[in-house]
């Protein structure tokens, strides 16, 4: 029951950026670099919850999308359908240090992958719900 507890946690902490991203959502205060950090922050965290799930409560030190659906996918789980965010793994250290590196040709959808976010946290939620009862 402790990997699910803290599958649960994890995703309360997702939320979290999640939350952030909402905020973000119709304000061009905040550039799409940011926006983007938000977006694979929620993700690794959902899929770190996802993982937990298995009852390993084991997963990588990562802020590599590509490594965890990988894992995810190991493990039997129905991925593919959210492989595009693994697109904002370059927003979780790299672009935020180096100007330029996250150039985009055109400006993130931002309602978009709000929810293609939510997608997943509602998805990986309802599984550990699920695995929760029984």
């Amino acid at each position: 029951m402790a990997d699910l507890e803290h599958a649960a946690s994890l995703l309360r902490i997702a939320y979290k950026d999640f939350n952030a991203l909402l905020g973000m959502q119709g304000n061009a205060l905040f550039a799409d670099e940011i926006f983007g950090f938000h977006v694979q922050q929620a993700v690794e965290k959902v899929l770190k919850a996802w993982l937990c799930s298995y009852g390993s409560g084991i997963y990588p030190l990562t802020h590599e999308l590509a490594r965890l659906f990988s894992l995810l996918e190991n493990q039997g789980a129905e991925v593919e359908v959210f492989w595009p965010l693994v697109q904002y793994t370059l927003f979780a250290v790299q672009a935020r240090y180096e100007e330029g590196v996250a150039d985009l040709d055109e400006p993130i959808n931002r309602a978009g992958e709000i929810r293609n976010v939510s997608a997943l946290l509602t998805y990986v939620e309802k599984l550990i719900a699920l695995k929760s009862l029984g």
